[in-house]
């Protein structure tokens, strides 16, 4: 059973984890017998796991070492499974976690109320392992394809997010966070703003190729409307109407080449060899290659210097 002093940092971010090679599943439930069941079955299938005893633990856990699925029971003290769910969805960079709902309740209203907070399926307790692991391959295959059309449409410069139609963020390609996020509009009080914002455009019934402007943050952003994909979801696309993109900004004043600017970029954005690797679609080895020409041009010995001389280009006012 694995708790979170069993993951090693990187050196270049200590408050962010190396993940490791295999799928890693969070269990959460406050019955040490559940939890004891689950994880040797889990063990056997060749899964690792961590748990947690309650919501808050979770939600702790999983922002510090994001595993790739979450085993939540619905029914716990102090923040339930449902809440816990919920808040869950509502951090970007967690709401592409599947999560399972354990319960023991059998009540249809139960269970649409786990899939309405954002789980994806559910077990009846008492749990049986053969039907766990079936369950969790599927959701992790499914999470793995999803998560590789995001990589390729970033690969292809394509911004792409969707919202419903109060604006709320439903899920967005990794370069779509990082934009956001050094624009500063996920904070807690911006990130109302960005919705207001887009709710009350929505509400318009834009055209496709319609353009709004998002003014009041760090940078000067835009959002294009691509398509209605259904009755309640819209397909946008996040335009940077700062300037040049980050990369072509490092490419420029630092005389890098056109990858080593892009390395030095996911650099400064605090991604590890392995996240750059799937982000560009190149091996670590070549992204360490690349890096070993950055280190070289900027005169630095180490990937935190490096970063740092990238923050202080890509933000000289600040």
């Amino acid at each position: 059973m694995t708790t979170c002093d069993d993951v090693e940092t990187s050196p270049a971010k200590s408050t962010r984890p190396v993940r490791r090679s295999g799928d890693i599943v969070l269990v959460v439930d406050d019955s040490p017998d559940t939890l004891s069941l689950i994880n040797d079955t889990l063990e056997q299938a060749g899964i690792d796991a961590l748990v947690a005893l309650d919501g808050s633990q979770a939600l702790n856990i999983a922002q510090r070492l994001r595993p790739d699925m979450i085993l939540l029971d619905a029914v716990m003290p102090g923040l339930d499974g449902f809440e816990t769910c919920r808040r869950l969805k509502a951090d970007p960079t967690l709401a592409a976690i599947p999560v399972i709902f354990m319960t023991g309740l059998t009540d249809s209203a139960d269970i649409v109320r786990g899939l309405e907070s954002g789980g994806v399926d559910y077990l009846t307790k008492p749990i049986q392992p053969a039907e766990l692991i079936a369950r969790i391959k599927v959701h992790l295959s499914n999470a793995r394809l999803t998560s590789s059309a995001h990589q390729a449409l970033d690969s292809t410069g394509q911004y792409l997010f969707t919202v419903d139609l109060a604006g709320q963020l439903q899920w967005a390609t990794p370069q779509t966070y990082t934009l956001l996020e050094n624009a500063g509009a996920l904070q807690d009080g911006t990130r109302q703003k960005l919705l207001a914002t887009l709710q009350i455009w929505l509400q318009r019934d834009p055209a496709v190729g319609n353009k709004l402007k998002l003014d009041g943050f760090k940078k000067t952003l835009a959002v294009v409307f691509v398509e209605r994909r259904d009755a309640t979801t819209c397909l946008l696309k996040l335009v940077d109407d700062d300037g040049p993109a980050g990369e072509e900004i490092l490419r420029e004043k630092l005389t890098l080449t056109k990858r080593e600017s892009e390395v030095l970029f996911w650099i400064a954005n605090g991604k590890t060899n392995r996240e750059i690797g799937e982000i560009l679609e190149v091996s670590p080895r070549t992204v360490n290659k690349h890096l070993e020409g950055v280190f070289s041009k900027l005169g630095v010995e180490n990937r935190t210097a490096a970063a740092g001389i990238a923050i202080r280009t890509l933000n000289p006012d600040s």
